[in-house]
């Protein structure tokens, strides 16, 4: 696996200005110099560095170039950029418009050059940590999020929303369509939870239609019902007339076999710590799509809260098995109540 490194690019090999070169030596990483642009290109794009710092004190032409050349590649894109450049606002200007995410003057004073440095990692470090379709956070913020809960010891409900009959949609009315179905779903979730929840309330996006919301324990009903109905409410008006009438359209399965395609509905699997022990994020990311896959097995738009209880340890004593699922009831859009399993409670 290829180590993560910092590189500099510096057509003449010369050494960036004292405050850069310090703050650079200060992230601990292998430093790569480089002097021309396809030796760049080649370590960047074997291993994504931290950062790129390029010096365009002399030869500020090839530099931008390179700057552009880096930013232009969809992988090598996200690297941040650093630019180092004269002290003349030209050369200021066209640091920026070659792509660079910061540039910094040749005199600019060590302690701004190190506030603005670290703060191009913390922007960097925070877009690529959002999902670019909802600009909601990613994986690393939700996994982080469920560890702070946990660390606080505070009462709070992981709640995995996944649409249903998705996939058939974007079949049928295409990609464009289905991205914009879910950046409808993203904003049911952040309208709904920060409306009620506001601070202590948090929507991420794992990726394509799957969500974790992570909302205090004792808003589970009004968040999740408000989401169900709000959701059930405007999804329908993304099909074509005929298709909302009949409530359905016939789509292929993945055996090429015509069936009955209903409206998407929303399903959510709820988990709180309410009455399990949780150490670590992936035993409740674990647990939160366990249920919600059980509540896609159920009809409309639903959510489904975890009432199992850890079992006691008693020392010396024959531990049970492991519990089969229990759910606390379904409720749908329209309030209705279906009987689930009970075994934990």
């Amino acid at each position: 696996m290829a180590t993560t490194s910092a590189i500099l690019f510096s057509p003449d090999d010369r050494s960036p200005p004292d405050a850069v070169e310090r703050w650079l030596a200060e992230l601990g990483l292998p430093l790569l110099r480089v002097r021309d642009v396809e030796t760049l290109m080649g370590a960047a794009l074997r291993s994504r560095p931290r950062i790129v710092a390029f010096d365009a004190r002399t030869h500020p032409a090839e530099v931008t170039a390179a700057v552009a050349r880096i930013k232009a590649d969809s992988y090598t894109g996200v690297v941040p950029a650093v630019l180092i450049s004269a002290d003349d606002p030209d050369a200021f200007e066209d640091g920026f418009r070659a792509g660079a995410d910061e540039v910094v003057r040749e005199n600019l004073g060590a302690d701004e050059s190190r506030i603005r440095l670290d703060a191009l990692l913390r922007r960097s470090d925070r877009d690529l940590h959002v999902h670019p379709s909802t600009r909601l956070p990613g994986a690393v913020e939700i996994e982080s999020e469920i560890s702070r809960r946990l660390e606080l010891g505070v009462a709070f409900a992981a709640c995995y929303a996944d649409l249903d009959h998705f996939k058939e949609f974007n079949d049928r009315y295409s990609y464009y369509e289905g991205d914009r179905v879910i950046r409808i779903l993203a904003q049911i979730l952040h309208d709904v939870v920060k409306g009620t929840c506001h601070e202590n309330g948090f929507v991420g996006h794992i990726g394509g239609d799957d969500f974790i919301f992570i909302i205090p324990l004792g808003a589970v009903n009004d968040v999740c019902g408000e989401i169900v109905s709000v959701f059930d409410t405007l999804i329908p008006f993304q099909y074509s007339d005929q298709d909302r009438r009949a409530g359905y359209f016939f789509g292929k399965d993945r055996r090429g076999q015509l069936h009955r395609v209903p409206l998407m509905t929303v399903s959510i699997g709820v988990v709180t710590n309410e009455r399990r022990l949780f150490t670590h994020a992936a035993q409740v990311s674990a647990l939160a799509t366990e249920m919600k896959s059980y509540a896609k097995t159920l009809p409309g738009s639903v959510f489904s809260i975890d009432r199992r209880t850890d079992a006691p340890y008693v020392q010396g004593a024959a531990q049970t098995p492991p519990q089969t699922p229990a759910q606390a009831p379904v409720q749908s859009s329209e309030r209705t109540t279906v009987p689930a399993w009970e075994v934990g409670k």
